[in-house]
Order: C-alpha cells, then sequence, then structure tokens
C-alpha cells in the first residue's frame, strides 16, 4: 500500500468464516473474546479497533495505522458475524467495520453499540457509498463512511475528526443522504412545532450540535456531565421522532432561530 493511492487491496481469507484473527498487541486469545484489554488515557493516542471480514486485510490495515504516532490499534478482527465484538468495541475509541459483511451485519451492530456507556465512534469501510446504505449506517449510529479505495491519509483523518466527536459522510453524496434523512419527516408534525416541544436545555443541547460541536464539547459549553448531555439527546430525538443527531441537526437548522428560546 502506498500512501496517495487506495489502501484497500483485494485479499481473500481462506480462513473459515467467523474465525478472529488477534493483533498481539490485544493481549487476547480466540477462547477468550472478552479478556479486558488494558485501559489507555485519551492523551496517549486513538484507540482503534478494526473489524473486517478479510484477515489479510484486517491484519494489514492495523500495522498501517500502527504506524501513526497518535493511533493504537487495540485489536484486529475478521468475522463475518461480528456479534463478538460487542464487548471489545467497550476498548476502543474508533471503531473501523466493515460495512460489506453479509446480512446486514454491520448495521446491527451499530445499532447495538448506539446506545451502550463507552461505546466506540464506528467508522464504516465499504467498496462502496449509495447514500441509502450510507443513510442506513447513519441511522444506526456510525459516525463516519468510508470508501475502501480512499487514500489512506484521508481514512487516517476521518478516524481523528471521529475520535474528536465529528461526523464524515462523503461530500458527493450530501445532498442525497440529507434529503431522505428528512424525507421520513414529511409525515410528522411541522418542525416548528416539534421543535417547540423541547425544553430550554434540550434547544441549548442541539444548538450546540447544530453548530458543529460533539458531545464532549457539548458538555464543556454547557457546565454538564457527559451523561447529562446523552439523556438530553435521547430525550429530544424521542421528541422530534428521529433516530441520530444528524437527523435532528438536518431537522432543526433552518428553524433553531425561528423559535424563540423559552424562559419559562
Amino acid at each position: 500500500m502506498t500512501g496517495t493511492s487506495g489502501w484497500h487491496r483485494s485479499v481473500h481469507s481462506a480462513l473459515q468464516p467467523d474465525s478472529l484473527s488477534w493483533r498481539s498487541r490485544a493481549t487476547l486469545s480466540r477462547g477468550s473474546p472478552g479478556r479486558r484489554i488494558e485501559q489507555r488515557s485519551p492523551a496517549m493516542g486513538i484507540n482503534v479497533f478494526v473489524v473486517d471480514q478479510e484477515r489479510t486485510f484486517a491484519d494489514a490495515l492495523a500495522a498501517r495505522l500502527e504506524a501513526e504516532s497518535d493511533v493504537e490499534v487495540v485489536a484486529a478482527v475478521h468475522a463475518r458475524t461480528p456479534a463478538q465484538c460487542l464487548i471489545l468495541g467497550r476498548q476502543a475509541d474508533v471503531m473501523l467495520l466493515d460495512g460489506d459483511l453479509p446480512e446486514r451485519a454491520a448495521i446491527r451492530l451499530c445499532e447495538e453499540l448506539r446506545w451502550r456507556d463507552e461505546a466506540p465512534r464506528v467508522i464504516i469501510l465499504s467498496n462502496s457509498s449509495e447514500a441509502e446504505r450510507i443513510v442506513d449506517a447513519v441511522r444506526a449510529g456510525a459516525a463516519g463512511w468510508v470508501r475502501k479505495d480512499e487514500s489512506f491519509e484521508h481514512l487516517v483523518d476521518v478516524i481523528r475528526r471521529a475520535a474528536r466527536g465529528e461526523t464524515w459522510l462523503p461530500p458527493a453524496e450530501m445532498g442525497r443522504i440529507m434529503a431522505m434523512l428528512l424525507q421520513d419527516q414529511e409525515q410528522r408534525r411541522e418542525n416548528d412545532e416539534l421543535l417547540a416541544a423541547l425544553t430550554p436545555r434540550e434547544r441549548e443541547v442541539l444548538t450546540c450540535l447544530a453548530e458543529g460541536a460533539g458531545r464532549r464539547e457539548v458538555a464543556d459549553r454547557l457546565h454538564l456531565s457527559a451523561n447529562t448531555v446523552r439523556t438530553h439527546l435521547q430525550h429530544l430525538m424521542a421528541k422530534l421522532g428521529v433516530h441520530t443527531t444528524l437527523e435532528a441537526v438536518a431537522l432543526s437548522r433552518p428553524h433553531l432561530e425561528q423559535v424563540p428560546p423559552d424562559t419559562g
């Protein structure tokens, strides 16, 4: 793999489905996939967990990532059905997840991770970038989507963005993605009525998100704990009838300035 070319290569695993390839740094065995990995402070770098259905690719990508000074690969897993990754996912800041796993396994894993405490930010890696598939991933809680023919530098940049709480989606598809995220809202009440149902604090959280703040920054700005911010997000998304913060921002951005804050 070169630095400026696409980082994915068509490799074919000769292993049986669902076998696991653990990086030695993870200090795990196949018989104990839930063994605890030593925790590191954020200042030491970004903990990354690689999940791909091709063993050679997972290990090669992990090795390349570990050459980055601010990236630590806690494990690289070869699995076609990654349910066993739920426990390990808690040890990572960012999970690189093969979006081409069969039977929508990646989407199901994202949904499982979504509301778990200390869940990683999930970046989907795929051979394609259809807007419909990206929207499914976003709804499930994915923080990014990167094609496997993008440059390695681009992938590392998206990893760093995700670790900061940002979301990255292919710019060429953003128009269709945003339109599709809003399409399901046509049968709901008018956006301004939905927003009027928010409490002042929920509106403040949503405003911060619309301005591009990640969850940690929202907590700092509003002097709240991370758990309190998460609770406000769950409540406001339920009121707005959406599944993700990106949908909430897309729905509310044109209307936030028009809805006066509730001072009661």
